[in-house]
């Protein structure tokens, strides 16, 4: 029979959060140790609240921090991880407008 008590230091308590504009959205829930990033983003249910959101595609980081390769990083006890939305616009071409309007 297997054993259905699990022992607390199995498992780890983290944040999965995303925002728009208008809503913003922190999930605390409680991953497996050994779990990605990606994983936990995945399985967060952070989708029940932004449907239209691509957790495998978005990029990640972890307490504001970007991460390379959220698929092999396994989460730290405590970690908020966050799912960021693409620019909306390149802060380099958006800087150089600005940079020859000022000039005109």
């Amino acid at each position: 029979m297997a054993n259905l008590i699990v022992n607390s230091s199995e498992w780890l308590g983290v944040e999965v959060a995303f925002a728009l504009p208008d809503k913003q959205v922190i999930l605390p829930i409680q991953v497996a140790v050994g779990t990605s990033l990606l994983d936990a983003a995945i399985n967060s249910g952070i989708n029940n609240h932004f449907p239209e959101l691509d957790v495998a595609s978005a990029r990640l980081g972890v307490f504001g921090k970007l991460v390379a390769k959220p698929a092999e990083q396994a989460v730290k006890e405590g970690d908020r991880i966050e799912i960021y939305r693409p620019l909306l616009a390149d802060p380099k071409a958006s800087r150089l407008r600005r940079a020859e309007k000022k000039t005109v």
